[in-house]
């Protein structure tokens, strides 16, 4: 693989977007050094609580307790608003859990070895063992709380979800994904997702997708597939416009952002992670932009 332009900036200096850009380093660290009102739209799943370890330092979602896993995203997203336009909106993709009636390891699994965790939080207070979280919910309640209009909540359901061994409730083959305005008013091409209904013609999109799981070879962690998150764009973006992923990943938002003719702006922490993006979004021709710690 080529290796991409790589440029390391000091802690107190500002960034730029000029240009599609993969930023290494903390996302508050980064979205706090990005100009105000920079990108039109902010697509991004961020680490689920409790669920992985990522093996990286200042990692989101080993926090001890729910609500400071819920604090962390919320001060994240307040910075997230900032960097958004005001006509902007921010779409989150998050999935729930069940306790971990305070076992402290999680068992590997054949299909997915990254499933393994040598830690786990503790039963949040107020749960009991086997509840159902509800964090999805926790954290939109949240967010709306802190300032966000919460426009509509989205049904991901998975027609491939992975089958569950338990024997005593429904498998899961659902998230959630949200879509909040930082306005009252805001940008949203209603005619850019509208779909194919019965009977023929067109009608407005509706809150349920179908959409299948589609992970990235490279990666061995879950990856949100590009349909889930091509729509957001369209309705949310016009070609040329910038879209935010503070938790990028692999670069599924890149990706989608590269084939809608939209620039993009990825924070991610895990250098592993950026290689998968850069080498995924085509190597030399990405922009890695190292941003240091405060």
């Amino acid at each position: 693989m080529n290796k991409p332009l790589v440029e390391k900036i000091s802690r107190e200096a500002q960034l730029t977007l000029d240009a599609s850009t993969i930023f290494q380093g903390d996302a508050i660290t980064v979205l706090r050094r990005l100009p105000s009102g920079s990108v039109k739209c902010v697509v991004t799943s961020p680490p689920y609580w409790g669920l992985r370890d990522y093996g990286i330092d200042d990692q989101i979602g080993l926090e001890l307790t729910m609500p400071q896993f819920i604090q962390k995203l919320v001060t994240v997203f307040a910075e997230v608003r900032r960097v958004l336009t005001d006509d902007g909106t921010l779409w989150v993709n998050i999935g729930d859990g069940y306790t971990s009636g305070n076992r402290g390891y999680r068992a590997t699994d054949k299909k997915n070895p990254a499933r393994a965790m040598t830690v786990r939080p503790d039963t949040p207070e107020g749960l009991k063992p086997k509840d159902l979280m509800g964090i999805p919910w926790r954290l939109a309640f949240a967010l709306q709380d802190d300032g966000w209009y919460l426009r509509t909540d989205i049904i991901w359901n998975k027609p491939n979800a992975m089958p569950e061994s338990v024997k005593d409730r429904p498998n899961r083959s659902h998230e959630f994904l949200f879509m909040f305005s930082k306005s009252e008013k805001y940008f949203y091409n209603s005619d850019a997702v509208k779909q194919a209904a019965d009977g023929g013609g067109l009608r407005n999109l509706r809150t349920v997708w179908n959409i299948n799981t589609k992970p990235y070879a490279g990666a061995h962690f879950a990856t949100f597939p590009p349909e889930l998150i091509r729509p957001c764009i369209k309705a949310s973006t016009l070609p040329g416009d910038f879209v935010l992923d503070p938790f990028f990943g692999a670069g599924t938002v890149g990706l989608v952002c590269n084939e809608e003719g939209r620039n993009y702006a990825g924070v991610e922490l895990n250098p592993a992670y950026v290689e998968l993006a850069v080498e995924r979004l085509g190597g030399i021709f990405n922009n890695v932009i190292k941003v240091a710690a405060a």
